[in-house]
């Protein structure tokens, strides 16, 4: 006798999530300068899924999050300020606030009318949260009769 370890083969939410579209990622996520776009973390817990976009220097007004249908798009509009005063010259620069834009596709499963973003210390962080029809459920025990 044989013991099968069961292994779920569905791909989970979250891979669902962020996963699916790799093919569209260059159409769908771009910089405006061709330079590299802001990193991002994606987190999810049994609540909520978490989107950090690492742009220090930035303002909030800065930012624009938008959700069209199950597509929820974060960019940016950052102009570069190369005002110099009188009797000075840029001899180098390096900053490099850039305009960028980075689009996902949402699952069905999350809250869209309760989606949050906040900026601080030069991390935008957008809130996700699910349905509870996408949250795990506890096993059920099934009495034996």
């Amino acid at each position: 006798m044989t013991i099968v370890r069961y292994q779920n083969q569905w791909p989970s939410l979250f891979d669902r999530f962020f996963n699916n579209d790799f093919e569209s990622w260059n159409r769908d996520n771009f910089s405006k300068t061709n330079t590299t776009l802001p990193s991002l973390n994606i987190k999810e817990n049994k609540d909520f899924f978490f989107v950090e976009v690492a742009a220090p220097g930035f303002e909030k007004s800065d930012f624009k999050i938008e959700l069209n249908n199950d597509l929820l798009t974060v960019s940016s509009e950052k102009k570069l300020n190369n005002e110099v005063k009188d009797g000075e010259r840029i001899t180098k620069q390096e900053f490099s606030y850039q305009s960028f834009s980075r689009s996902f596709t949402l699952p069905e499963l999350v809250d869209e009318e309760k989606i949050s973003a906040k900026y601080e210390n030069g991390i935008l962080s957008i809130s996700i949260p699910k349905k509870e029809a996408a949250k795990p459920k506890s096993p059920k025990l099934i009495d034996i009769k």
